[in-house]
């Protein structure tokens, strides 16, 4: 019986993959012939019902997982795999090595932003245990691409979350944006463990924060984005974060448009510079639209937006105003 392993691993036999996967998905799942990968270079023709061997474990793989970017919905992300661990049965998804590389301007600075697989496992390394972070492993396989075998997150991203909270805007504001609050200032101080340490997220979305079903905790995914900068090492992640916080006081995107269908007084009160610095359909300036948002807090907002005249450069100072926004809406 042929085994099948590369150097350094456990070996496996065709007859014990099939036993371990009728174990896990049951015996009328078992694929008649077996496609076996140590090389995942081609991570195009890594698909459903192969198994990808490393570093002495099997993993099943079942669908491409999916990503909304750049304004288009639901794209498969073909070097991400859903798979079965069949050591244990686990859920894990698999990232193999994809190289992708734009530019972002933000308030005129231009990032170079590319993805690296050695800067993920890096941060799966220094943030492991931590209760904010995407748990995982990084390993090679037999053509040394760094892969990284991640934890499954069951759970909806926060943005969609915020959107099931409150009966209006103004509900949702007095009665439950000060605890989603609470929980983002965990995430920004996770954000700022990073960065104490010289490391990016490098790819801060709304999408990548996840609400863990079991443990009811937002988690921070998707590390692989880096990016090279000149004038701020930090600012990429500081504008994600702005983007976020501006989100998650308007209880989703308010954008002109809506703004427009629904004949809103705000829109005679707004200019051309409470828009949002990238996305100029959104509006920043909220307390033009909810006029009971605070000062402290709209002024936070106001730092990403097109009429900014001064900006973040550290989480600390990010932090700082918004834990003091904070407090103020207990005595508000």
């Amino acid at each position: 019986m042929n085994e099948i392993g590369y150097s350094g691993e456990q070996q496996f036999s065709p007859d014990d993959l099939k036993d371990r996967i009728a174990q896990w998905v049951g015996t009328d799942r078992v694929p008649k012939r077996l496609n076996i990968i140590t090389d995942t270079s081609d991570f195009y023709r890594v698909d459903y019902d192969d198994v990808v061997v490393l570093g002495g474990r099997s993993y099943l793989i079942r669908n491409n997982e999916r990503e909304g970017r750049f304004g288009i919905d639901d794209q498969q992300k073909y070097w991400v795999k859903r798979a079965r661990d069949l050591s244990d049965g686990s859920v894990k998804i698999i990232k193999l090595v994809f190289h992708e590389r734009f530019e972002a301007t933000v308030g005129g600075i231009i990032f170079d932003c590319y993805r690296s697989p050695q800067k993920e496992a890096r941060i799966l390394d220094l943030t492991r245990d931590h209760p904010r972070f995407m748990q995982g492993f990084s390993i090679s396989d037999a053509s040394n691409n760094l892969i990284r075998v991640l934890e499954f997150i069951k759970g909806k991203t926060l943005a969609d979350a915020v959107l099931l909270l409150g009966k209006n805007h103004e509900d949702y504001f007095y009665n439950h944006l000060p605890s989603v609050l609470d929980e983002f200032i965990d995430l920004v101080q996770a954000i700022q463990f990073l960065h104490s340490r010289r490391e990016k997220h490098g790819d801060i979305r709304r999408d990548h924060i996840i609400k863990d079903a079991t443990t009811g905790l937002a988690r921070w995914i998707d590390f692989d984005f880096n990016y090279l900068h000149k004038e701020n090492m930090f600012g990429y992640d500081l504008f994600g974060l702005g983007n976020i916080l501006v989100y998650l006081v308007g209880r989703g995107d308010v954008t002109v448009q809506k703004l427009q269908q629904e004949s809103s007084p705000a829109l005679a009160r707004l200019t051309a510079n409470d828009v949002n610095i990238i996305f100029n359909n959104r509006v920043v300036n909220l307390q033009k639209v909810y006029p009971y948002v605070p000062e402290a807090l709209n002024l936070i907002l106001l730092h990403f937006s097109v009429g900014a005249n001064t900006y973040y450069d550290t989480t600390e100072q990010f932090l700082h105003d918004l834990l003091e926004a904070r407090e103020n809406l207990n005595h508000g």
